[in-house]
Formats: structure tokens, C-alpha cells, sequence
């Protein structure tokens, strides 16, 4: 089957084997050049009111503009393509010599970087009006640090009964499984159990932009995203 028939004809596609593996190849490097990307901070929840008088939550994300602080290409010495940005100020006092040098001097409070093979030039700036209303996007961010968790907290156990004898096992995690006949004398990988929760770098996607502010440089994301309010969020188109 003619490959570029596959690729028009989506119902047709395979789900697996060579020809799907290079379709999505090649879907993804044409997604890639419509990218949308930016970074935010998240602020705080709202309600936005659509045509037809409905409700729906979300959240406020400021983003500043931010500076292209690299360019790579296919063809250099990364053999990849992408956009790498900086975003706010930092004093050059504190930020390491290596930093100063790649980025001629300047301090930025955070620099990420996006794949994609759009093509832009140094010092160029992308604001949130490159967003608009009804724009899919997936948002990128660490999440709240929870600390020493237990069970019923950590993985949501619902605990033991507080009759039949039990008196102070009602958050107890319950047997680990250690004895010779699970996992032969030890704790078998992936058991749950208590420990540091939260932290993490979680990716929320399909959420809907509800309204954009390239002004005062805000952008409005239905439901909600990870992190606390100032967490540092990457904004990428879906």
C-alpha cells in the first residue's frame, strides 16, 4: 500500500508494523511545525463564561514573553531540531559563567527547550498572543511537594477496620509480602507503600485555552494544571 495513501486516508492506517511506525514519524514532524510553545507561571483559579452562559474552571497562567536563546538544527552538531528559550531575569552574579557564556551574557530565571523544527532567530521574542482561544494544549510542571505520605494518603488504602480485635492498625499498610512465597524472601518491585509524595513532573494534556491576554501576557487554560501558584509551567500546543 502507497504510503502517502496511508497517510491521506487515516481510516486505513495501521497500528502497527513499519508503515504505522513511519507515519507517526512523520505526523509528528508535521505536527512540529505548527508547534505553539511558551513558558508561564501558574497564578490562580477562575471561571470563564463561554457564548452559551456555561461555567468551566480554569486557571490563570502568566506568561511573559520569553527570549530564543538557541536555535538547533538537524544538520548541526546537536543532530536535532529544536528552540531553546529563556524566561525573566536573573543578576549575572548569580547565575555560573558556563550559563553567561552560551547565552552572551544575559541571566535568565529558567531556560527550556522545546523539539520542534520551526525556524527563528536568536534574541526573537514570543509572547502569549502566539496562543488563541480554543487552542489544545498540554502544560508541563512539578507538582506540590506532600512530604512523608503513608498508604492511605500515598496510594489511597482504605485501610483496616477499627473492629474485630484491630485498635491501632487503621492506616496500617497491611503485609509487604516478604515471607518465601511471593518474591522468595524479599520485597517484590513496585510494592506500595509509604514514603515521600508529590514533587514530581506531571503533564496534564487536551487542556482547552479559554482566553488570552497578550497584553498583560495571560493565558487562561480550562481545568486545572501542577504546581503551586509561581510554579513554572511549559506550554505547548497539542
Amino acid at each position: 500500500m502507497d504510503l502517502c495513501r496511508v497517510l491521506l486516508t487515516p481510516r486505513t492506517v495501521p497500528t502497527t508494523g513499519p508503515i504505522a511506525t513511519r507515519a507517526k514519524r512523520l505526523a509528528v514532524a508535521r505536527f512540529a511545525l505548527k508547534m505553539k510553545f511558551i513558558l508561564a507561571k501558574k497564578e490562580s483559579m477562575t471561571r470563564v463564561f463561554g457564548e452559551d452562559g456555561r461555567a468551566r474552571a480554569g486557571t490563570i497562567l502568566i506568561a511573559d514573553p520569553v527570549t530564543v536563546t538557541q536555535v538547533k538544527t538537524m544538520d548541526g552538531k546537536d543532530g536535532y531540531a529544536a528552540i531553546q528559550i529563556g524566561r525573566g531575569v536573573r543578576k549575572t552574579k548569580n547565575t555560573s559563567k558556563a550559563v553567561l557564556g552560551h547565552t552572551k551574557g544575559k541571566g535568565y530565571e529558567a531556560i527550556r527547550e522545546f523539539r520542534t523544527e520551526e525556524m527563528t532567530e536568536i534574541n526573537n521574542t514570543i509572547d502569549a498572543s502566539v496562543f488563541t482561544v480554543g487552542d489544545t494544549v498540554r502544560v508541563s510542571g512539578i507538582t506540590k511537594g506532600k512530604g512523608f505520605a503513608g498508604v492511605v494518603k500515598r496510594h489511597g488504602f482504605h485501610g483496616g477496620p477499627r473492629t474485630h480485635g484491630q485498635k491501632h492498625t487503621e492506616r496500617a499498610p497491611g503485609s509487604i509480602g516478604g515471607s518465601g512465597g511471593r518474591a522468595g524472601g524479599r520485597v517484590a518491585k513496585g510494592m506500595r507503600m509509604a514514603g515521600r509524595m508529590g514533587g514530581n513532573r506531571v503533564t496534564v494534556a487536551n487542556l482547552k485555552v479559554l482566553a488570552v491576554n497578550a497584553t498583560a501576557g495571560e493565558i487562561i487554560v480550562s481545568g486545572a494544571v501542577p504546581g503551586r501558584r509561581g510554579t513554572l509551567l511549559e506550554v505547548v500546543s497539542v
